[in-house]
């Protein structure tokens, strides 16, 4: 089995000032260079694919762990599933390595099922953020498979809740603790219990092992839910949240263009630059309490402090 970190050799360079009477730093001798050869910890990234009856039918570089979270994830938030039901077995099995990686998940889907293969023609899967179909068109993919109304979840937060989160995040990363490298997405009530975290070098695949783990759980949809992730919002991270039915998805770092967009058709709360009394909000503001009602337009940016 694939481990979270791994060890490799590293050269370590510390470089200090020499002494002088007036140090000139842009000068390339006015430091001395140390040097010192030693171990280091770093996030694994490894393929997995996943296949569906067998077939193949996509591949993504992961973190190992967690990986029928993910494959479920995956199916799920790009509309090939909609729910446990759909699922009939999900395992790890052997690949075309020697020895075996286990970088294989098989997913066999319930009678009744279409298989994705028919459906190929008709969408994308959105594994990267830059897949270069017109926004637009995005959108609407996304529109039409999603099973949930998230603009109907009537749920509220409070920011002093909100900015809890992202520590509330980064004292579970325990990997990212030795590493520096893994990106982490968790589930939370709207009181700010963390019911769910999951860390990875994919943003996409963090939110997937928590949806696959939601899923698994039979917990769908998500209403009622907060999903924080540790970087930015991007539009996919977007469209899984819409597909599980989450209604408030917030990020540490910045959103882009057509995330926002994509929030606002959806009646999702989407909150950006989360870094504890201060955040912005840039769409479906109107979960946010204290926004006053004619702050709270999709599209309206607010900056707010938590409550004292």
């Amino acid at each position: 089995m694939g481990r979270v970190t791994q060890r490799r050799t590293i050269v370590r360079v510390a470089m200090t000032p020499k002494p002088a009477e007036i140090p000139d730093t842009s000068r390339t001798d006015a430091f001395a260079v140390e040097t010192r050869v030693g171990p280091d910890t770093l996030a694994a990234e490894e393929p997995l694919e996943i296949r569906v009856g067998g077939s193949p039918l996509a591949v993504t570089m992961r973190t190992p762990g967690d990986d029928l979270d993910l494959a479920i994830g995956f199916l799920l938030t790009e509309g090939v599933i909609h729910s446990a039901a759909d699922v009939v077995t999900a395992k790890l099995c052997a690949g075309d390595e020697e020895p075996n990686s286990y970088n294989v998940v098989d997913v066999r889907l319930a009678a009744g099922v279409p298989a994705p293969e028919a459906q190929q023609a008709a969408r994308n899967f959105y594994t990267t953020s830059s897949c270069g179909v017109c926004g637009k068109a995005s959108i609407e993919a996304v529109r039409t498979r999603s099973a949930f109304d998230v603009a109907a979840d009537p749920v509220t937060v409070e920011p002093a809740v909100l900015a809890l989160l992202p520590d509330a995040l980064r004292r579970r990363q325990r990997a990212f603790e030795t590493t520096g490298g893994l990106h982490a997405a968790g589930l939370f009530t709207p009181g700010g219990e963390l019911l769910c975290l999951r860390e990875d070098v994919g943003r996409h695949n963090a939110v997937d092992k928590v949806v696959g783990w939601a899923v698994r759980q039979e917990r769908l949809p998500l209403a009622g839910h907060v999903l924080m992730v540790s970087g930015r919002a991007s539009f996919e991270l977007c469209q899984k949240a819409w597909m599980a039915g989450l209604p408030v998805l917030a990020a540490v770092s910045a959103p882009s263009t057509l995330a926002v967009d994509l929030a606002a058709e959806a009646g999702l709360t989407l909150i950006g630059f989360l870094r504890g009394p201060t955040f912005n909000v840039y769409a479906g503001a109107h979960r946010v309490l204290g926004i006053p009602p004619d702050q709270a337009g999709p599209h309206r940016e607010a900056r707010l402090s938590p409550a004292r």
